[in-house]
């Protein structure tokens, strides 16, 4: 063999380790991140999560709204007779988060409760950077948050995943800052029917990105109080104007939904 031949051989296998050494490691940092995610829904009772109702004292859960079955976290209305009333609400994690990764898979089911707004059809939402709900009045229908808001098709239309609404906040997208409630996501997806979908939230310091199905659909940055909204301004008004934590909920919002895994990164 020839030296040629024997530099290319041992090339060859040099070049063969080094592949072999990253791919170990790229799989062990895979590992290493899977191994961080913290199970926040343990698939048989609310333990660690809180709820809040219209009109009803923090940990009241009426009608039975939230409840667990089969390893499925639902969200119900059988139990508010002919009207929902606008009893909103929220089941709150109990710890305040500021920088991490949100995975929560859903599905909407069934029928919009009776009574519900007309855009309750098919609507949820996962709040985030939300204020504590031990500060929010008995009435009080959304806390003051960042929202992304769910949609679910109707089999015909498209309804969009994944808008950012702001509920006594701002956000910047694209070097604009926000004006309206709900600003729809840059990469449209419609969802149709009760197939379970996954949404990410990515929160990094100033910078928040939206995900569904694993395909990056919104990223904006600065979130804020909102001085001129009526529930925004009393933060403002305590002298704080950036919005950098807070806790996280997941709406009912009057037609039925499903979540099951609800899970998260810390950074």
């Amino acid at each position: 063999m020839n030296f040629l031949n024997v530099y290319k051989l041992v090339s060859f296998f040099c070049l063969l380790n080094i592949s072999f050494a990253c791919k170990t490691a790229s799989q062990l940092d895979a590992n290493k991140k899977n191994a961080n995610w913290i199970q926040l829904f343990n698939g048989t009772n609310l333990d660690g999560w809180t709820m809040k109702i219209v009109g009803h004292e923090l940990g009241e859960n009426f009608a039975n709204t939230f409840r667990v079955n089969d390893g499925i976290l639902q969200v119900r209305y059988d139990g508010y007779g002919d009207n929902f009333d606008n009893r909103f609400g929220g089941l709150y994690y109990n710890k305040k988060l500021k920088n991490y990764r949100l995975k929560v898979e859903y599905r909407f089911v069934g029928e919009t409760a009776p009574g519900a707004p007309s855009w309750g059809y098919r609507d949820s939402g996962v709040q985030f950077h939300a204020q504590d709900p031990k500060t929010m009045d008995l009435d009080q229908g959304f806390p003051v948050c960042l929202e992304y808001n769910l949609h679910g098709g109707n089999g015909t239309d498209d309804r969009p995943v994944g808008e950012i609404c702001t509920n006594g906040t701002r956000v910047d997208i694209r070097g604009q800052q926000t004006t309206s409630y709900c600003t729809p996501a840059d990469v449209k997806r419609t969802f149709h029917g009760d197939q379970w979908v996954t949404l990410e939230i990515e929160v990094r310091d100033n910078i928040i990105r939206h995900y569904a199905n694993g395909e990056l659909i919104l990223t904006y940055n600065n979130p804020k109080y909102n001085p001129e909204h009526d529930l925004g301004k009393q933060f403002t008004q305590q002298g704080l104007t950036t919005l950098r934590e807070g806790f996280i909920s997941l709406q009912s919002n009057s037609h039925p939904i499903d979540f099951r895994k609800i899970e998260l990164i810390e950074y």
